[in-house]
């Protein structure tokens, strides 16, 4: 059992104040919706992170990236899915709900 249902994470949170404000929010929204969420803001290497994530068995990872914030959506990836989504914060909401 994982003791978070979903991560936030925040890629290269020093170089972009935007990145980290985002993904602050992003987090305080899903903690709000009742959604057991961490963020996940230590400034690793993604590979890193994401490794940490998979051996803990959190079931969804969020990335918030400056690539996502300018295209208007976060990466998204189910424990058990093989490829990432890249979702606006509606279909974000809606799919973690699910």
């Amino acid at each position: 059992m994982a003791p978070w249902r979903v991560v936030v994470c925040v890629i290269n949170p020093k170089n972009d104040p935007a990145v980290t404000a985002a993904a602050e929010a992003l987090y305080a929204e899903l903690n709000a919706a009742g959604l057991d969420a961490a963020l996940d803001d230590r400034g690793l290497r993604p590979g890193a992170m994401f490794a940490d994530i998979e051996l803990i068995g959190i079931p969804h990872r969020v990335v918030v990236s400056a690539r996502g914030l300018d295209a208007g959506t976060f990466e998204y990836r189910a424990r058990t899915a093989s490829e990432s989504e890249q979702l606006d914060r509606a279909a974000l909401l809606e799919k973690l709900r699910a």
